[in-house]
């Protein structure tokens, strides 16, 4: 098949739908498919970072696109970023032709308008994944009012996107009861969680060394917070427990990654003096594994407002790595679904919004207690979630044809995970 995949980012960009996207769309190629990506030719966390236009990569034709970039530091200026790239992309679509199957994420925010559009023009099946809810997002957030004409726009085009895709692949039973919400039909949702980095992430005890050492973190206990900085999910808490133990030489607390709340974290730090406060950025996905290693608590942050609207997908390479968890967020979410699966619950603190001082307790004992670095049951939880567990789901998505056959060659098609029937 002729497969179009869009989204904002992509291969070699570090962030996590880039990845997803790429692995999705290297396991296509390898199965003959014929894959275009359309993408920007930014770094979607840095800008400055630039892209070839065109590049082949690993059977793979990539077609970059420009856009402006005014950086993430104003609504207006995320939206103008979005609308140039929405406005190009729209224009390139034009030229194409027609796909058997186009695949549509969520960056910019609905950027799937385009897919359904294309694809009721030209032809071919439309798989919406869906990342993110927007505009959902952006009224839980506080940044449209629900009842604007804007909000009440973006609704109906996300609508239109919703009921003319083929199918819809959500990452968790949140998301899918939000859709189902909006008069979709449940069996056209399809419930795919995003997949572990497990071919390159693992616990790693000679990189974990090294990160400590190379970042002055040895002989400490290193609480972490590694991915996106986002504004959805507020770090408050996690700031305030830093704040509270910031005479303790013997704990520190690293950030890593980015988005617009990470350089937050930095003049937080500088404004209040803490010493305590380590601040990186994304680290290489062939690095990843040293810098997880590396944390003796991981943190999972889940904003009160965003159950079923955003999926932060830390917590999957961290049941990997096998690390304690500190939970912030809702009492009812995905994570907490995951984090119920763990037999050893005494590695697993879930603390609500502004609970400092409970954070703040499991973190000194946490360090006082010199828990074992790996959890045999998070590790077993972890494998629900590894890339040879939930790629192959996709991958059948994508290949069954209306008719109910499969597209794909043997090779491929002998991978099949499960029927398509268990999936939702």
């Amino acid at each position: 098949m002729r497969i179009l995949l869009l989204n904002q980012c992509f291969y070699p960009d570090v962030a996590s739908t880039a990845q997803h996207l790429a692995d999705l769309a290297v396991e296509l190629a390898a199965g003959g498919h014929d894959v275009t990506v359309i993408s920007s030719d930014r770094g979607y966390d840095n800008p400055a970072i630039r892209f070839p236009r065109r590049e082949i990569w690993k059977g793979i034709k990539i077609v970059r696109i420009p856009s402006v970039s005014l950086g993430k530091s104003s609504k207006f200026r995320r939206a103008l970023n979005f609308a140039t790239f929405l406005f190009v992309c729209a224009l390139r679509l034009l030229l194409l032709p027609r796909f058997d199957v186009v695949v549509a994420l969520t960056s910019p925010p609905l950027i799937s308008v385009l897919g359904s559009l294309f694809a009721s023009l030209k032809g071919g099946r439309l798989i919406f994944w869906v990342m993110d809810l927007n505009p959902d997002e952006a009224i839980a957030a506080g940044w449209l009012n629900e009842n604007s004409f804007t909000a009440r726009t973006l609704s109906r085009l996300l609508a239109y996107s919703l009921r003319h895709a083929e199918r819809i692949v959500v990452l968790d039973r949140f998301m899918k009861q939000r859709i189902v919400a909006k008069g979709i039909p449940e069996e056209k949702i399809v419930t795919i969680p995003p997949w572990s980095h497990n071919d390159a992430v693992r616990f790693d005890a000679v990189g974990r060394e090294k990160f400590r050492l190379g970042n002055k973190l040895a002989g400490k206990f290193v609480v972490m917070y590694s991915g996106n900085h986002s504004p959805c999910h507020s770090l408050d808490t996690l700031l305030g427990a830093a704040g509270k133990l910031a005479d303790r030489d013997d704990i520190a607390f690293c950030f890593v990654g980015g988005g617009s709340e990470y350089e937050k974290v930095k003049a937080y730090a500088q404004k209040n003096k803490l010493r305590n406060i380590l601040c990186l950025p994304y680290q290489p996905l062939d690095e990843l594994a040293s810098s997880l290693s590396a944390a003796d608590l991981h943190v999972v942050v889940m904003g009160d407002a965003f159950t079923g609207i955003v999926h932060p997908c830390k917590i999957y390479n961290i049941l990997e790595i096998g690390s304690p968890v500190l939970y912030v967020g809702p009492a009812t979410s995905h994570v907490v679904d995951v984090i119920a699966k763990i037999d050893d619950q005494d590695r697993i603190c879930s603390v609500r919004h502004g609970e400092v001082d409970k954070a703040v307790d499991y973190i000194v004992a946490g360090q006082q207690a010199a828990r074992p670095r790996r959890s045999p049951s998070a590790n077993k939880v972890a494998a629900t979630f590894a890339k040879e567990a939930l790629l192959p789901r996709m991958i059948e998505l994508i290949d069954r044809s209306p008719n109910g056959a499969f597209w794909s060659s043997p090779s491929v098609s002998d991978n099949k995970a499960e029927s398509l029937s268990s999936l939702s």
